[in-house]
């Protein structure tokens, strides 16, 4: 016989669930089912771009019935292609929850090893220097190389925690145009084939996250301009059998025979651990037809692409190697050490937009990643900026589709959407403007006798580049949604050294360590920013938190007051003290701050000098508005908390 009595609540089994994101608040009806297929979001391209919105646009809350994303493959990819993660990306999958495979299982990069010609004609190349291959502060201070493949399986697995359907495989777009008279709620038509059989779709937006041979930015009349012819280069991933003595570290070789890059991969299942070779071929090719500027000063003379890429063969990228690493041997460790290898033609160019609007000015077709830019593979750069176009752009669109933005007048244009070309053609002509010079030092002669660059002058422009090529660099412009302005006010951040943690509206915020009040948690600033749409205040509080009538109390109330006029859950707060007078409880500081931040209210100098690394003043304090995407919007005096509120409203629809 039972010697107690059990009662349970209704909800008791979300205890054992996973723990779902929840989603965004929805205040647009849901969408109704159509005599015709209609969606909300068609997304071309399952690769991490494409992976990468279609998982953000599900945990947001978009269902299978307003959210389609279509892939000609039939799996994700099984070789080849990308393989390096930059620590912004990893910040960005930490986020996600998705980091801890890829930390654990690939292969972290924490140094760089420069090899160059040696004066000793017997040495033929040395050793030059060893650094630290992220030299600015981030959470992860190194890279991660793991196959691409693995990469978009973490997130398709994922996917399928919030869509049942997750992606549409084998369907490929063939057309899609704008189509306004046919219905202009959703104007976009999409013609898309699946094992043969053809299909036309509607949807209110589409984005094209289908690689540099974009069918959406053909079908839009877009092109890729820049650089009027491309190199060729060749790849191999392989089991290495070799003496070279960093071979597991990042390697730049220039010697008499050429220039290679050596990137170490990951653990196979063998037991064994990949190698990737980059190795240039000589020789221009003419860029594809799409790819070509529209003005320039004429075409130097170039092979056809085809035909020299024919002409790549596993072998000659051995020979080219092998040339480049003496007096050191490389050599595939055993028959069938080589998983796969590539010939591939590649240029800096970017499209002019990243959007196409509708009749009324209403963005409808997006594209993001290889589909809107394209560069060489040496400065790592592809998949990551591929994967932060879609983490910029999916909040803008979840927030306009759910009627999270201000509201319109009948036909206006969500200036929300906007802000995504404002924001990321920034930043892909920056990396583009990068990449050339990178890229020409990589491949040029190194040592002054010949007419190139010192070693000096090569790791300068390489460290200089570092801020950028980490992604914890990336400053967005000012716009809609990063304030700047003051308002009068004085500005309570002092210095400029962003790269180092000083608070900038445009840039992301740094992590930094802190202890929790509430049960002395040692934790990461970061984990209560994770990628769940949200907008948070962060509330840096002055001195003067114990007292009652201080500038830190009259800032909690206000800032308790905007959080209320906004959706539930939509905006959250975070609060963190100096160092005070004395000890204190929860009833000696302002209620607000328990009811708000309970779980997220931190002192911020018991492990890292927050305020030191922030450049805020503990005698003044400061709040920081941080979008949803981790990256700062504006920044207030604690006198000035109103502008938290005006800014908010620009963006948010208060209740």
């Amino acid at each position: 016989m039972p010697v107690f009595t059990e009662h349970s609540a209704a909800s008791r089994e979300l205890r054992v669930l996973p723990s779902f994101a929840p989603p965004l608040p929805r205040l647009t009806p849901p969408l109704s089912p159509a005599s015709t297929e209609k969606y909300e979001v068609v997304i071309v391209g399952a690769g991490p771009a494409g992976l990468m919105l279609n998982l953000l646009l599900a945990r947001y809350g978009l269902s299978d019935d307003s959210l389609l994303c279509v892939d000609s493959k039939s799996t994700t990819l099984k070789s080849g292609q990308a393989d390096g993660l930059q620590p912004r990306t990893l910040e960005t999958l930490k986020s996600l929850g998705l980091a801890d495979e890829i930390l654990t299982e690939g292969c972290q990069m924490w140094q760089v090893a420069f090899w160059n010609p040696s004066e000793d004609k017997d040495k033929i190349i040395e050793r030059t220097s060893i650094v630290p291959d992220v030299a600015v502060p981030a959470r992860y201070p190194h890279e991660v190389t793991i196959h691409q493949g693995r990469i978009e399986r973490i997130l398709e697995t994922d996917l399928l925690r919030y869509s049942k359907r997750g992606v549409q495989r084998n369907t490929k777009l063939i057309e899609v145009t704008i189509d306004e008279d046919g219905d202009a709620d959703f104007p976009v038509l999409a013609e898309i084939e699946t094992e043969g059989q053809r299909r036309t779709v509607r949807t209110k937006h589409l984005v094209g996250a289908d690689g540099a041979h974009s069918v959406v930015r053909r079908s839009m009349g877009l092109k890729l301009e820049g650089e009027s012819s491309d190199h060729i280069w060749g790849v191999v991933d392989l089991v290495v059998d070799t003496n070279f003595p960093d071979i597991r570290r990042r390697c730049a070789i220039h010697s008499p025979a050429g220039s290679v890059m050596v990137i170490p991969r990951e653990r196979i299942a063998t037991g064994d651990y990949l190698t990737r070779l980059y190795v240039q071929v000589p020789g221009d090719v003419v860029p594809d037809s799409d790819q070509q500027p529209e003005h320039g000063t004429g075409t130097p003379p170039v092979a056809d692409a085809r035909a020299r890429r024919s002409q790549v063969t596993e072998q000659t990228i051995f020979e080219n190697a092998a040339a480049a690493f003496k007096p050191y041997y490389i050599r595939p460790k055993k028959d069938g050490a080589v998983d796969w290898w590539a010939a591939y033609q590649i240029g800096q160019r970017v499209t002019d937009n990243f959007s196409v609007k509708d009749s009324q000015g209403v963005n409808r077709v997006f594209i993001v990643g290889d589909a809107c830019h394209t560069h060489s593979p040496k400065a790592g750069q592809g998949m990551n900026v591929s994967m932060m176009d879609s983490y910029n752009l999916a909040w803008k669109l979840a927030y306009s589709i759910n009627g999270l933005t201000p509201p319109l007048s009948s036909g206006q244009a969500d200036p929300i959407l906007d802000t995504y070309h404002q924001e990321r053609h920034t930043i892909a002509h920056q990396l583009i403007e990068f990449d050339k010079a990178f890229s020409s030092m990589f491949s040029g002669k190194i040592g002054a006798e010949d007419g190139g660059l010192t070693h000096d002058e090569f790791l300068e422009v390489f460290s200089r580049g570092n801020g950028f090529t980490s992604g914890c660099g990336v400053e967005y412009p000012e716009n809609l949604t990063v304030n700047r302005k003051l308002g009068g006010a004085q500005n309570p951040i002092t210095g400029t050294d962003y790269l180092s943690g000083i608070l900038q509206p445009g840039r992301r915020l740094l992590n930094v360590r802190l202890v929790r009040h509430a049960d002395g948690y040692r934790r990461d600033l970061q984990d209560d920013f994770t990628s769940i749409g949200r907008f948070r205040i962060l509330c840096l509080t002055s001195s003067d938190l114990l007292d009652p009538k201080g500038v830190s109390a009259k800032a909690l109330a206000g800032l308790s007051g905007t959080i209320s006029r906004f959706p539930e859950s939509v905006v959250e707060q975070v609060v963190i003290h100096p160092r005070l007078s004395r000890d204190f409880v929860w009833n000696d500081i302002p209620r607000e701050v328990k009811e708000h931040s309970e779980m997220a209210f931190y002192s911020g100098y018991e492990m890292d000098d927050v305020y030191g690394i922030y450049g805020v003043g503990s005698a003044t304090g400061a709040v920081a508005v941080v979008r949803p995407d981790g990256y700062i919007g504006t920044i207030v005096s604690l006198s000035d908390v109103q502008r938290v509120q005006d800014y908010l409203e620009t963006l948010v629809r208060t209740v």
